[in-house]
C-alpha cells in the first residue's frame, strides 16, 4: 500500500501550513519550468503534507502568470497523492455568502491564455474530465470543514475567468442567470485538469470573499472588503487542512473513483511515435505508463 501525502495548494491568504513537524521548504527542479515558490514539507498527525502558495510567498504571480504546469509536476515529483486547492473566490448565489466555503465539483473554463495540457504533438494524451474533482478527496474536505464549524456548501460550479480585472455586471449576470456558474475564481483551471493528467485526486475548497457585482445590495467587488474577509478565511482553511490528516491517514489505497489511473487508456501516440525529449519530459506525470 502506498503513503498518503497530502498537498495542499494555498491560494490568497493561504501561504502556509501550521504545525507541520520537521518543516521544510525544498526546492524542486521541473523540465517545465520553476513552480510557483518553493514547497513547505513536513508530517502533520503522523502523514506527510506539502504546501505550495500557489502565489508565492508575497503574492507575486498573478492568475494568468502561476506557472501550473511546473506546480503540478513538482507535487508529483515529491510523491504527492492528494492535491486540495485552496482558493478565493466570489459568489452568485446569495446563500453562498462571504466567509462560507464551497466544496467545488465541477468548472467552466473561460482562462485563454495558459498553458492547459502536458501532452501535446510527439504524446498526444485525452484523459476525461466529466467529473474533474475526486468525491472521495471532497468528502474528506467537507467533513473536515464541518468538524472545525465552517459553514460550508458541498457541490458547486467554479467560473473560472481569466483575470486579472474582476467582472463586468454583464458577464457577472451572465456567468449567474444562464449559464449557471455558482462561484467565480482566477485560479482553479488549468490546475484542475493537469492534476487529473497528472493521476493525482484533486479537490477545491473555494472560499467565498465577495457576491462578484451582480448582487443589487453590494453592487460592486470592494477589494477592502475582500482582503477584510480573506483574513477570517485564512484561518478558517488552515483550521480545515488540520484536520484532513486523521481522515485521510497515513495508507493511501487505489482511488475508488481511478483518479490514480486516468492515462490508463489515455495516450493515444504509437509508441514508435513518440517524441523522445517530450517523454523525457513526461516522467514524473505519466511515467507509470510511459
Amino acid at each position: 500500500m502506498a503513503e498518503t501525502m497530502i498537498a495542499v495548494i494555498g491560494g490568497s491568504g493561504i501561504y502556509e501550513i501550521d504545525g507541520l513537524e520537521g518543516a521544510e521548504w525544498v526546492t524542486v527542479e521541473t523540465p517545465w519550468g520553476a513552480p510557483s515558490d518553493q514547497i513547505l514539507t513536513g508530517r502533520l498527525e503522523g502523514v506527510a503534507m506539502a504546501f505550495l502558495p500557489r502565489h508565492g510567498r508575497g503574492h507575486v504571480h498573478s492568475p494568468t502568470d502561476v506557472p501550473y504546469r511546473a506546480n503540478i509536476d513538482a507535487l508529483k515529483r515529491l510523491g504527492a497523492t492528494d492535491v486540495i486547492s485552496v482558493s478565493a473566490c466570489g459568489s452568485f448565489r446569495e446563500q453562498m455568502a462571504p466567509g462560507t466555503f464551497v466544496i467545488v465539483d465541477q468548472f467552466i473554463d473561460r482562462t485563454v491564455l495558459r498553458e492547459k495540457s502536458f501532452f501535446s504533438s510527439g504524446c498526444v494524451g485525452h484523459v476525461s474530465l466529466a467529473h474533474p474533482t475526486c468525491p472521495r478527496l471532497s468528502d474528506a474536505c467537507e467533513m473536515a470543514a464541518r468538524a472545525a464549524g465552517i459553514t460550508v456548501h458541498r457541490g458547486g460550479t467554479y467560473l473560472a475567468m481569466e483575470g486579472p480585472q474582476f467582472s463586468t455586471l454583464a458577464e457577472s449576470r451572465m456567468y449567474r442567470e444562464h449559464w449557471g456558474a455558482d462561484v467565480i475564481g482566477m485560479t482553479n483551471m488549468p490546475e484542475a485538469k493537469l492534476a487529473r493528467e497528472a493521476e493525482l485526486c484533486y479537490a477545491s475548497v473555494a472560499m467565498v470573499t465577495d457576491y462578484d457585482s451582480w448582487h443589487p445590495d453590494h453592487g460592486e467587488v470592494d477589494i477592502a472588503e475582500i482582503v477584510a474577509t480573506l483574513t477570517g478565511n485564512a484561518e478558517k482553511g488552515r483550521a480545515l487542512v488540520k484536520g484532513l490528516p486523521a481522515l485521510l491517514g497515513a495508507d493511501r489505497a487505489p482511488c475508488p473513483h481511478g483518479c490514480d489511473r486516468a492515462l490508463d487508456f489515455a495516450i493515444l501516440t504509437a509508441p514508435e511515435k513518440r517524441d523522445p525529449a517530450l517523454v523525457a519530459k513526461l516522467q514524473a506525470v505519466a511515467g507509470r505508463v510511459l
